[in-house]
């Protein structure tokens, strides 16, 4: 028995080691591509705009003879009626995933890949690439509102860090209410930070804030979102058996390892290029010591300690739990771009293809593809099976990313062809589809995702812009909120 365990755990050990040096490898490329394009820019001019992207003109026959853009020729749809006035030029906010960033970060690296170019007004935010998804709510709130961020005194005082922020001082949409809503389009986590953000705001949640509500939110698109949890995060480390501690040997503790350095060492230039977003746990040097330091690592202090960070969130069980205190507003429109980059061969679900998914998630896309959860181990929901989160995009189960499910399924609608110019698109309604895509295609490289980069953005773009606006007229029979 011993002998056997001994080679499991150096085979774990392997497989970590692979997987932590294929992250690194892509980690430490895209930070010096970021070094070199800012080098440039500084040292030839004061700098150049970027090259506005035009938009494609394709019609609807080429959109729908490519199965996997089905959604750009389904959502059509228009609202008749007299609209409110300035719901035309509502901002639309990109928010990004895990280990993303926001505008001002990487130098001239765009994590959207230059799709914020598509349109006058969009705005995209710089949150926690690490933290929790209720702090990134906070944050998000903030930045577009305006003021000093409040994660709050009970969970600040629960999670042992500082209560208040960053100052975003006038904020970058401070007329933000419910005649002056907002578009959002999250990427991966990106969508359950706006899903928490809309129910804080549903539940008055901010303080000397009496007047939001869910209607300030006009619009959430999800671009494989993680609306259900994911199983990867168990293969990356997390425990199944709790869906929030870490296991000793796996990639998780090591990048808690480097990511604790990295905060502790707090190196200002390169803080301007890259954080973690752990500013509030004050784990800098100079305000934790070698004492604070030791507690970190010995994990008795900190955001991995108090499990106040975004991996525990992403877990199956969590999600749920966060799932269903989360609501879909009647008023509210949804739209989910699920992806997938596998396929069944002789019974078995495998990457799809060796060429057209990215080595940072072909791995990945194997481990969750044979993932099973432990026999010994409860189901995270009643008719949990290990099959129906088996095709993924490297990074998410594509089941997880259709639109809220589990515990409960919210009103949804598949969106595909038979959705013509001329019907309508309701609100409150989460409509989906799947697109042949990795995780990654859409974002931080335009030329791997070619003309359909152009054919996605473009429609996410003129739906918000044409086809989602609320109506003065409370003329529809709004679907009912799920619960």
């Amino acid at each position: 028995m011993y002998p056997r365990e001994l080679l499991w755990n150096v085979w774990v050990a392997t497989e970590v080691l692979i997987s932590a040096l294929v992250h690194f490898v892509y980690a430490v490329v895209i930070f010096c591509s970021a070094l070199v394009s800012h080098t440039a820019i500084v040292s030839t001019s004061k700098g150049r705009k970027s090259a506005k992207i035009v938009p494609l003109d394709l019609d609807n026959t080429e959109l729908t003879q490519n199965p996997t853009m089905s959604l750009a020729s389904a959502d059509q749809g228009n609202h008749n009626g007299t609209f409110l006035e300035g719901f035309e030029e509502a901002p639309i906010v990109l928010v990004h995933g895990i280990f993303g960033f926001g505008k001002g970060k990487l130098g001239s690296i765009s994590y959207w890949a230059g799709a914020e170019n598509k349109d006058n007004r969009v705005l995209i935010p710089d949150l926690g690439s690490l933290t929790s998804i209720h702090d990134r709510a906070c944050e998000l709130f903030y930045y577009l509102k305006g003021g000093t961020v409040d994660y709050g005194a009970d969970h600040s005082y629960q999670c042992g860090h500082a209560r208040f922020g960053r100052n975003h001082m006038e904020g970058h949409y401070p007329e933000w209410d419910e005649n002056h809503p907002v578009h959002f389009v999250g990427h991966s986590t990106g969508v359950q930070v706006v899903r928490v953000l809309q129910q804080m705001l549903a539940d008055k949640r901010f303080k000397g804030q009496l007047s939001t509500s869910a209607d300030w939110v006009l619009s959430v698109t999800s671009l494989s979102g993680a609306l259900n949890g994911t199983t990867r995060v168990y293969i990356d480390g997390i425990r199944p058996e709790d869906g929030r501690s870490m296991k000793t040997i796996s990639l998780l503790q090591l990048l808690r390892f480097g990511a604790l350095m990295y905060e502790w060492l707090d190196i200002p230039w390169l803080k301007r290029y890259y954080s973690f977003g752990f500013e509030h746990f004050n784990l800098a040097w100079h305000q934790s010591g070698l004492k604070g330091l030791a507690t970190s690592i010995l994990n008795t202090s900190g955001p991995f300690a108090s499990g106040d960070w975004i991996l525990p969130d992403l877990s199956i069980q969590t999600t749920l739990q966060l799932n269903r205190g989360l609501k879909t507003n009647a008023n509210t429109y949804y739209f989910s771009y699920a992806t997938k980059r596998t396929r069944k061969l002789f019974g078995h679900t495998v990457p799809s293809s060796l060429s057209d998914i990215h080595p940072l998630l072909f791995l990945r896309a194997l481990q969750i593809s044979f993932w099973r959860l432990p026999s010994m181990i409860s189901p995270p929901y009643d008719g949990y099976r290990d099959e129906d989160w088996q095709d993924n995009d490297g990074a998410l189960n594509t089941i997880s990313m259709l639109y809220p499910r589990f515990p409960s399924p919210h009103p949804n609608c598949p969106l595909g062809p038979e959705f013509k110019d001329g019907q309508m698109l309701l609100p409150g309604i989460w409509y989906h589809t799947v697109l042949e895509a990795d995780h990654i295609l859409f974002i931080i490289n335009r030329d791997r995702a070619g003309v359909h980069f152009d054919v996605l953005y473009d429609s996410i773009f003129q739906r918000c812009r044409k086809q989602m606006r609320r109506s003065s007229l409370e003329n529809i029979d709004h679907i009912s909120m799920g619960t």
